[in-house]
């Protein structure tokens, strides 16, 4: 890349609005990270999960400090990542906030269960994965929220829901993992 690119991706850059525009080039998977406190559950479409160790084994969720459910994760001290099934993009519409449905009403009666910490899980998940709360930090607006797993749900022959291109698809395939 020459300077005159670099100028040119760091002028793009600058609005955040391409920033995101970029970033729907990356197929990714459609995770709902989702907790409950004394005021009920709530939860929000995550843009950025990531494994963090495997000793232990632990995952990072980037929060925006305007979203609603973080006060309900920091207050519960855990949440749960649902890594959505290929036929739910109903839920990631809901949860990414295009249907405006807001706060308890996102969870629909009989649609999610609980694992060990008592977050909300759904209850079709391609993958759930139920963290205990180990520490937060804050960076440039985002909160980054670090959870040690401590009780999960794998469904190996469901098709998962990425995101790519900004919309939903539905990725085919057999998990060949905890056999």
């Amino acid at each position: 890349m020459t300077k005159d690119e670099n100028l040119a991706a760091d002028a793009f850059l600058v609005h955040p609005g391409n920033y995101w525009k970029l970033l729907a080039a990356r197929p990714v998977s459609v995770p709902v990270v989702a907790a409950e406190d004394e005021h009920g559950p709530a939860g929000f479409l995550a843009l950025s999960v990531s494994h963090v160790s495997a000793n232990p084994p632990a995952m990072s969720v980037a929060i925006g400090k305007s979203t609603g459910a973080l006060a309900t994760i920091t207050r519960a001290a855990c949440f749960a990542i649902s890594y959505l099934p290929g036929d739910a993009s109903d839920a990631a519409e809901i949860f990414g906030g295009r249907r405006k449905v807001d706060g308890a009403e996102r969870f629909a009666e009989g649609e999610w269960r609980r694992l060990a910490t008592g977050a909300p899980v759904f209850n079709r998940a391609v993958l759930a994965l139920d963290c205990a709360l180990d520490r937060t930090f804050e960076y440039h607006g985002t909160v980054i929220a670090i959870g040690v797993i401590r009780a999960y749900s794998l469904e190996r022959d469901r098709p998962i829901l990425v995101s790519y291109a900004g919309g939903y698809r539905e990725l085919q395939g057999q998990l060949a993992v905890l056999k």
